[in-house]
């Protein structure tokens, strides 16, 4: 039974760009690239990237929070990887982020219990990563990799 459910709409605009209206904030215009599309707004792998990528920031930086650590800036790189499934249609193989933190390790406490759990509570990614890889990396500000390795869902 669902506990709670989130409702989006899109209209059609032209050709395949569609307005999206979340209920809060601006409508969003979305389109396909080319050739069906002209590629005017974030398609929906980029939107995937962006739901997954934003779902593992606000974890991490909830986690952190909890623990009063100031981790900002914080930055998500995210990347979908697409490939051909056995009956040639185009699916999306692999998700790859790398998150980085705004400030060295040194500065924070708790980070590797923080780092050992925080993407456990990510509603978006761990429902993504039951059916697609995730592949995830966190880095400090100085660029010192501190969490390697694939997400078990």
């Amino acid at each position: 039974m669902s506990e709670k459910a989130v409702f989006v709409r899109l209209a059609q605009a032209e050709d395949y760009r569609f307005d999206v209206d979340f209920g809060v904030g601006p409508t969003l215009r979305v389109d396909e690239p080319a050739p069906l599309g002209a590629g005017s707004g974030p398609n929906p792998l980029m939107l995937l990237g962006t739901a997954v990528g934003n779902c593992l920031s606000a974890s991490l930086l909830f986690a952190l929070r909890k623990f009063k650590q100031a981790p900002d800036p914080l930055r998500a790189d995210v990347t979908v990887e697409t490939g051909r499934n056995e009956q040639g249609r185009l699916r999306v193989q692999r998700i790859a982020v790398r998150l980085q933190l705004g400030v060295p390790a040194a500065q924070l406490q708790h980070l590797d219990r923080v780092l050992s759990s925080f993407e456990t509570y990510c509603t978006v990614t761990q429902s993504v990563a039951a059916a697609i890889p995730v592949d995830l990396e966190v880095f400090d500000s100085a660029g010192v990799r501190l969490k390697p390795g694939a997400l078990q869902p």
